[in-house]
């Protein structure tokens, strides 16, 4: 059995801690399976941007919902998310953006009712009885829009359709009323239209029946008592200078975005005032 020195001890000890040190430089960074969903391509290009923006090995954490993944946040598992507009509100006294994706131009969406390719629906009105899907529960465009709509005519989903059901991804909702499974789908704009571009053949059996107002584009958001700890500084200092590097804009061309930048949460009062249609605070 080789004999342990002293220098030895010293040295092991010395080439744990680097080990430790590198592994806890690896940051968090939580993805909602809205913006991404099944794209491994753009996930993987934009982790190498941040990955150079930042100087730190990123991990990219994926969930189901946006609830699991709001709650890694919340609970201290990640340092940062690519949220939506709705959870980041539900939460604003716990979280804070970190910037805002802007898309063809402006750092806003819209949320799109859409319908079979040869539904003659004109208005979300002529979608009674039918069965919609739903993205997730605390979407914006993939629920509060719709619900809230709904709201104002004094109706709920649970009337006004026949049957709904939730597809846990934007993709999925195109999926699902291009197949025939739903009549109708309520979905983010953003997703939509870029699938246009990649899977035209998917959104040519949809159509879209209605849009919703320019509503702020789901931000970057990290917790509000972590916000100038240094993880998340290099985060945000990554994201926000995307547009101006190599790696960033090839994340950016992937994700169909021009650029991430800083924003007030002034900028979701569109949504803030649908949740009050819901009696939501």
């Amino acid at each position: 059995m080789p004999r342990v020195t002293r220098r030895g001890l010293i040295g092991g000890a010395a080439a744990f801690c680097a080990t430790q040190g590198r592994a806890d430089a690896t940051l968090r960074f939580a993805l909602t399976p809205v913006i991404l969903d099944n794209d491994a391509d753009a996930a993987e290009t934009l982790r190498a941007a941040l990955a150079a923006g930042s100087g730190h090995a990123i991990e990219l954490v994926r969930r189901r919902s946006y609830a699991e993944i709001t709650a890694l946040l919340l609970e201290g598992s990640v340092e940062a998310a690519w949220l939506c507009g709705y959870p980041y509100l539900q939460h604003r006294a716990e979280l804070a953006l970190l910037g805002v994706p802007v898309w063809r131009g402006r750092p806003r969406y819209q949320s799109y009712l859409i319908a079979t390719a040869g539904d003659p629906a004109r208005s979300l009105a002529d979608l009674r009885g039918g069965i919609h899907a739903f993205s997730d529960p605390d979407s914006n465009s993939g629920w509060l829009v719709t619900a809230s709509d709904l709201a104002r005519i004094g109706e709920t989903p649970d009337r006004f359709f026949a049957r709904s059901f939730f597809t846990w991804g934007h993709r999925n909702v195109v999926r699902a009323v291009a197949a025939g499974l739903a009549r109708s789908g309520s979905v983010d704009g953003y997703v939509w239209e870029a699938l246009r571009q990649v899977e035209p053949d998917l959104t040519e059996a949809t159509r879209v029946v209605a849009r919703s107002e320019w509503l702020g584009f789901p931000p970057l958001v990290a917790r509000r008592d972590r916000m100038t700890s240094a993880p998340v500084q290099s985060l945000q200092r990554s994201a926000l200078q995307m547009a101006k590097t190599i790696p960033g804009r090839a994340a950016l061309g992937a994700l169909q975005l021009d650029g991430i930048i800083a924003a007030e949460p002034a900028l979701y009062d569109g949504i803030l005032a649908r949740m009050h249609d819901l009696g939501q605070p």
